[in-house]
């Protein structure tokens, strides 16, 4: 891992010692290994009490690490015969906004979501995982081709929000988002959806309007960034940690509000540290949610998609 936060520093430290030590390693003959295992030892120790304390804030900052799993590598390791399907017969193609049709542990499926991109260019080319409204049209045309064949719908979801440019305004994002809500609720089809870093505002719930919906530990869900919070209610970013507190985005929040079904355990210091680990976790809770809506009707499934939902209301929210 090449990015530390800022409140792994001790943990980074420890790490370096290490490589300064498997570098003299690679110079010498000494043997160091039970250096080197130490110093393991003392690292999953920081990491345990660290990860255990998190408070909202250092979530937030967990759910926006640049390493934590991304859509792409979801689908290459969760899915096979993935085809992606791309435009939405009107505007263009959004690269926010990734979908298509493949097979999940022998199922066929559609799967879709946002993804942030891993490095500059992608991210550049992905706007940052922020959709526009061409990126949600797409992923209603999908939904509705799901729909039309019977299969199953699974959407990952990691978003600050969409995107709030002119142009988007200008072609409908705030009707392309309503209009994608309601073809999540009018689904005939299961749908699961993965809240896998940051679950921003409509941005996210555009694509999480599901009968089931897990979330990474470390992730967040929230209906406004903190910054955005602080700088409505304070007229200042610098009071996003206050913010993030009081907004009760946390995985264990949403899990006690009725917002989400499950809560996604990730590796000891984030699913950052072990993206492929995190991701056979998280397809684990997927096919769980799947295999839970086996026996609905159509009829069924819709009604306890809205009665989820109707009920979140009842939750002290």
């Amino acid at each position: 891992m090449s990015h530390f936060l800022d409140f792994e520093k001790p943990i980074a430290a420890l790490e370096g010692k290490i490589k300064e030590l498997r570098h003299l390693t690679d110079e010498t003959d000494i043997n160091i290994a039970e250096e080197i295992g130490k110093l393991q030892t003392r690292i999953e120790k920081e990491l345990t009490q660290t990860y255990s304390q998190l408070g909202p804030w250092e979530k937030v900052q967990v759910a926006r690490h640049p390493e934590r799993p991304k859509l792409s590598q979801i689908i290459a390791q969760l899915t096979d015969e993935f085809m992606p399907l791309a435009g939405d017969r009107n505007f263009a193609e959004d690269y926010a906004i990734i979908g298509g049709l493949a097979k999940f542990r022998g199922q066929d499926v559609v799967i879709m979501g946002t993804d942030k991109g891993a490095n500059t260019e992608e991210r550049i080319k992905r706007n940052f995982g922020m959709a526009r409204p061409e990126g949600y049209r797409k992923a209603i045309r999908l939904m509705q081709l799901a729909d039309k064949f019977n299969l199953p719908v699974l959407t990952f979801v990691d978003t600050a929000g969409a995107y709030p440019g002119r142009g988007a305004e200008e072609r409908g994002q705030a009707e392309a988002i309503a209009r994608s809500i309601q073809t999540c609720l009018n689904l005939s089809v299961p749908m699961v959806t993965a809240i896998t870093g940051e679950g921003g505002s409509g941005g996210a719930i555009a694509l999480a309007t599901a009968n089931r919906v897990v979330m990474y530990e470390h992730a967040v869900y929230s209906v406004i960034s903190p910054e955005g919070c602080a700088s409505i209610l304070w007229r200042s970013s610098d009071y996003a940690q206050k913010a993030a507190e009081a907004l009760r985005l946390t995985a264990k929040d949403m899990l006690k509000l009725g917002v989400i079904d499950a809560i996604v355990q990730e590796p000891l210091g984030g699913a950052h540290r072990d993206v492929t680990a995190a991701i056979a976790s998280l397809g684990d809770n997927v096919q769980r949610q799947l295999d839970d809506m086996a026996s609905l009707s159509p009829d069924a499934l819709k009604a306890d998609r809205r009665a989820k939902y109707i009920a979140i209301g009842d939750r002290g929210l």
